[in-house]
């Protein structure tokens, strides 16, 4: 299965997906994309942030809410994914923000 590694708006590595599940960089679970876009949610079902130009998680501050998004079970290990090096620096859209994965709950 494809690692799609994930980086904030300064480049560093802060996540990344592996099929439709979201861990963090030391192979916690924090989260997946539980509507087939780019919009992440928590393993609580509540939105963590979006994937933007395909390598990018942010964090929109206006987001409506799309409904509890259920659970799709517990994805287990994903094993090391490797180290993707720096992304470089890329702007915040309007409105976004970087998003605080250290105040994320994970499995």
């Amino acid at each position: 299965m494809e690692v799609r590694y994930l980086h904030n708006s300064s480049g560093e590595w802060i996540a990344f997906c592996r099929g439709k599940y979201v861990f963090s960089t030391d192979g916690r679970w924090i989260g997946w994309l539980p509507w087939g876009d780019e919009d992440v949610v928590d393993v609580n079902g509540d939105y963590l942030g979006t994937i933007v130009r395909g390598n990018r998680l942010y964090r929109f501050l206006y987001r409506g809410y799309r409904g509890y998004p259920g659970y799709p079970g517990y994805p287990g290990y994903p094993g090391y994914p490797g180290y993707p090096g720096h992304a470089g620096c890329s702007p915040l859209p309007p409105g976004a923000e970087d998003v605080d994965l250290a105040s994320v709950r994970s499995v």
